[in-house]
């Protein structure tokens, strides 16, 4: 009997709360109607600025999605390693990525076809270091160097084009200080001039080519100075306008004369 009372009360105050908010949308659609609209252009720009971080907020969260991927490809492979060894986990990484590389020691380079497709037949150089690299164009980040960090015989290693190599990942080829003597980061857009002063570890680098690299500053004095942090390397540094080249090496002179 209480119960029903009590259901019979809230029944009652719920039809209460809904005939309150039907006679407060009655009373808002009444005012409103009763004031002239806003002009045209203030109209427009409401809906504007309102689309516009409707757009910023699904472009944020796109490129934070892109973000994710990215990372996610350039994951540690340590189940691979575990179960086959650093060296065929480095060389699964490299195929997965699109990239290709070749065994110390052979001439085949194993690589991926247009479709993403690759030959499993690099499973048979079990325990086999990598001589060559090739991630060019591949979307490697100063994460994925970390499956590679265990090929000491690594000896060249091209990233032309690559989007995500950055001042972080010349940082981190330090690892490759024994063995490297061909290194080839032209086109990669987001290295500064900065960065390149994490490549004076790479004693025994033969060659160098940071050809077209668009966020270099003064990019003759860049190269002098390379010039002198790695004496016994032939610097290749096309894309660059001569009186660049020039600026460069007259700022060292003044330089060299101020420390005088």
């Amino acid at each position: 009997m209480i119960g029903a009372v009590m259901s019979a009360s809230f029944m009652s105050l719920h039809r209460c709360y809904q005939r309150s908010a039907l006679l407060f949308a009655a009373r808002r659609l009444l005012s409103s109607s009763s004031v002239s609209a806003p002009p045209l252009h203030r109209r427009l720009l409401l809906y504007l600025t309102q689309r516009f971080y409707d757009v910023e907020m699904v472009l944020s969260w796109r490129s934070q999605r892109k973000r994710m991927g990215i990372d996610k490809k350039n994951a540690y492979y340590g189940y691979t390693e575990k179960y086959h060894g650093p060296d065929l986990a480095a060389a699964f990484y490299i195929l997965s990525m699109k990239g290709g590389f070749r065994y110390v020691g052979q001439s085949e380079w194993f690589h991926t076809d247009r479709r993403g497709k690759f030959n499993w037949d690099f499973l048979s150089h079990k325990d086999t270091q990598l001589q060559d690299i090739n991630m060019s164009h591949t979307l490697i980040n100063y994460r994925g160097l970390e499956n590679l960090e265990g090929q000491r015989s690594l000896r060249t290693l091209s990233l032309q084009g690559c989007l995500e190599v950055d001042d972080w990942f010349l940082a981190r080829l330090h690892i490759f200080q024994d063995s490297l003597e061909e290194l080839d980061i032209s086109h990669c857009p987001r290295i500064t001039s900065g960065g390149l002063a994490g490549l004076r570890n790479l004693k025994g680098l033969k060659r160098l080519d940071v050809s077209s690299l668009p966020n270099i500053s003064s990019p003759g004095l860049v190269v002098i100075l390379l010039e002198e942090m790695l004496p016994q390397c032939q610097i290749t540094a096309n894309g660059y306008n001569f009186s660049l080249r020039r600026e460069g090496e007259v700022e060292r002179e003044e330089h060299m004369q101020g420390q005088r």
